[in-house]
């Protein structure tokens, strides 16, 4: 009995990398929260402005594990990277902290600072975040890799656990109103304080238990610098380096400078954007170009880029949380709780929430779907994930068609679309870092867990894009009639504002337009969600065509 509990038990290194993993999530998710709300009111940007930083910041923080898992996987090794990273990001919210302490008296320093704030953090995560990935697979002997999609849905559950905590604890602190309705502008130093020691303690964790838990299943460390990994953690017959070609390496980097020039000059993205988007094509194409890559690996590769395509569309709507949506619940919703008047940073608590509350049903929901041989292969439980994300913005874009621009909407709504978004997230995230974890070559494990977080990075980057077209909500037109402007006759364009008015709209932070996505001009909040509702829907039902293919590219692997 006690045999088969330690064969199948889940390795005591999981729970390890979980913690530290949940302190990390605190941090990023916790500052997250407060971001763009920090950005407005203390900073003073428009909120288009703060959704492109945001969204900005965010995909660079999914393109730099790129750099992280290039450099682990050939210099540092994935636990110095690991605490190499948790380092920088402490740093980083300590800067930001420094911002949100002397804004009122030197608002240009304090945007620098919040600049480099951001730029270490960014650089911190690239360190962190595919190392400490790649390592829950590494956990498992070859013949319980079937287990994986368990391992990293517990893992899933232990960001979450660490999203709610900041989510909760952050805003708290961070953003606070007094009785009058009135936010205090200078609190949100505190929760970028909290989440700097938040990371610390996950970094100092990793550090005294990494030796003694996070270890192969034979004993051995794991994580340490490549040139002591040994052939026993490679599959018979699978190459142990990489082997780019000079010519390959070459038109890498053309490829990189031409995507740049058209996403920038032809598609007209901004720098940070260009380089998000070219560079993970590049790198996606110099992957595939090794000449020691196999059929079946190369096939198995193929399937990664394809799937990471298609959750592209899932993060740019996903991750209007901490934008478009947390707007929306700062200017326009009824935030009352059971009695308690929640900070509009906190209602994004409500994902992390669920994802404790439902991590484990779904891991148990997989494991006896599998029992009884009716799990559906990854690529399918991705596309249900588009689906129901889909269903929750036509569902929240069917809500604010009825409030028009003076009513408020009910917290609930809000409330049920994150749980259905964290019902499409757990068919989406975990499901997706257990397939790069199946399909990928050893030697490529960290690189590919980093072109997978480029999925992340154009995501974010798309909804960065999106969330700016956002228009106006409630409190822009109660905050212009209070200036005694007519705004919705000047966005119908029945009415021609002057240049006094104008001056008086961006002084208050209020667009005088409607905003564009594809040509089509965004009148509403309906029109705005529904923009959401189209892609992730079209892209649940081309991934769900291509699936008959994707099972035969993966050669075995479910």
């Amino acid at each position: 009995m006690g045999e088969t509990q330690v064969k199948t038990a889940h390795p005591k290194g999981l729970w390890v990398l979980f913690g530290t993993e949940m302190w990390e999530r605190f941090n990023f998710y916790g500052m997250r929260a407060l971001l763009t709300l920090f950005l407005v009111n203390s900073l003073l940007m428009k909120e288009e402005e703060a959704s492109l930083i945001y969204g900005g910041f965010l995909g660079l923080c999914y393109l730099t594990p790129m750099l992280g898992g290039f450099i682990a996987d050939r210099f540092f090794g994935n636990r110095n990277c690991i605490l190499l990273g948790g380092l920088m990001m402490a740093a980083g919210q300590l800067l930001l902290f420094t911002s949100g302490a002397i804004f009122e008296g030197n608002l240009s320093l304090a945007t620098t600072i919040m600049y480099c704030g951001l730029g270490v953090i960014v650089f911190g995560n690239g360190f962190f975040k595919p190392n400490i990935s790649s390592m829950v697979g590494s956990l498992y002997p070859k013949q319980e890799k079937t287990k994986l999609d368990t391992a990293f849905t517990i893992f899933y559950m232990g960001i979450n656990l660490g999203a709610f905590l900041g989510q909760y604890i952050c805003p708290m602190l961070g953003d606070v109103k007094d009785s009058g309705g009135i936010r205090d502008i200078h609190a949100f130093k505190w929760g970028f304080l909290a989440a700097s020691i938040a990371m610390l303690l996950g970094t100092t964790l990793f550090y005294f238990l990494k030796n003694k838990y996070v270890v192969s299943p034979e004993g051995r460390p794991l994580g340490g610098l490549p040139s002591k990994n040994e052939a026993a953690d490679f599959e018979e017959g699978e190459a142990q380096t990489a082997n780019f070609s000079n010519t390959a390496l070459t038109v890498a980097g053309l490829a990189f400078i031409v995507l740049g020039f058209i996403f920038h000059y032809g598609v007209g993205q901004n720098l940070i954007y260009t380089l998000i988007y070219s560079s993970g094509i590049a790198l996606a194409g110099l992957i595939i170009s090794d000449s020691s890559l196999t059929k079946i690996e190369r096939d198995r590769i193929i399937v990664i880029y394809i799937v990471s395509f298609f959750i592209i569309f899932f993060w740019a709507a996903f991750e209007q949380a901490g934008s478009s949506l947390t707007f929306i619940a700062d200017n326009q919703t009824d935030r009352n709780f059971f009695g308690f008047q929640m900070p509009a940073s906190m209602v994004q608590i409500f994902n992390g929430l669920f994802v404790v509350a439902l991590a484990v049903p779904f891991s148990v929901l997989w494991d006896t779907l599998r029992a009884s041989g009716k799990e559906p292969i990854s690529p399918v439980k991705l596309a249900f994930g588009l689906v129901v994300i889909s269903i929750s913005f036509f569902m929240i874009a069917t809500q604010v068609s009825y409030i028009g621009t003076s009513g408020l909407l009910a917290i609930k709504w809000l409330i049920l679309l994150y749980f259905l978004n964290t019902c499409a997230e757990l068919c989406l995230s975990p499901i997706g870092l257990s397939l790069v974890g199946k399909l990928s070559p050893k030697r490529f494990a960290s690189l590919l867990y980093g072109v997978f977080f480029l999925s992340n990075a154009s995501g974010y980057a798309l909804g960065g894009t999106l969330g700016s077209i956002l228009p106006a909500t409630g409190d822009k037109f109660v905050k212009a009639k209070e200036l005694g402007i007519d705004l919705q006759a000047i966005l119908d364009k029945t009415v021609t504002p002057t240049a006094e008015q104008l001056a008086l709209l961006d002084k208050h932070q209020i667009s005088a337009t409607n905003h564009f996505f594809a040509g089509f001009e965004i009148h509403n909040l309906y029109e705005f969600f529904m923009v959401f509702v189209v892609l992730t829907g079209i892209a649940a039902i081309v991934l769900f065509i291509l699936t008959p293919f994707l099972k035969k590219m993966m050669h075995g692997v479910r």
